[in-house]
């Protein structure tokens, strides 16, 4: 790849990163489903542990849980950091390991994950088309030790 296509490629990322994951970030942290799911694609693969979901289920889910969550006056902060990313001028892939702090009633809890997302230019904005993470690999939990490996990113 030439000089010029590699700054294309940052220029997109950083497009990316301000566009998207920043938006996806403050929307999770603000337990704001709408936002949330905004980012996501309508034609969107989402895949977990549960199986696959290709009707939406999990959007739904998404403002259940937040709705939940506010209930109990909880806060949630969300890390996560990107471990490889293969970008052109429409699609992103983008690998990455997550970190999320649940605070209720003073006590916090931590889920630590990775996640394989598919990212499509739409036109106007990038949105997640493909959406898969777990909180294992090859049998092993997914925990602190491996999240810090890398800085989360900051926006």
């Amino acid at each position: 790849m030439n000089l010029s296509a590699q700054s294309n490629v940052k220029f997109i990322q950083n497009e990316i990163d301000k566009t998207l994951w920043k938006v996806f970030q403050q929307a999770f942290e603000n337990l704001d489903s709408d936002a949330l799911n905004q980012t996501y694609a309508d034609d969107i693969l989402r895949v977990t542990p549960n199986g696959i979901d290709t009707e939406d289920n999990f959007k739904l889910g998404n403002t259940e849980h937040f709705k939940a969550l506010k209930a109990k006056n909880a806060s949630i902060k969300l890390d996560f950091w990107l471990d490889d990313r293969k970008t052109n001028a429409t699609t992103s892939y983008e690998v990455g390991f997550y970190r999320i702090a649940t605070t209720i009633n003073e006590s916090t809890t931590y889920s630590y994950g990775q996640f394989h997302i598919v990212l499509k230019n739409m036109g106007e904005k990038w949105l997640i088309s493909q959406d898969w993470d777990t909180t294992t690999i090859n049998g092993n939990t997914i925990g602190k030790e491996d999240f810090e490996k890398k800085e989360p990113l900051k926006f």
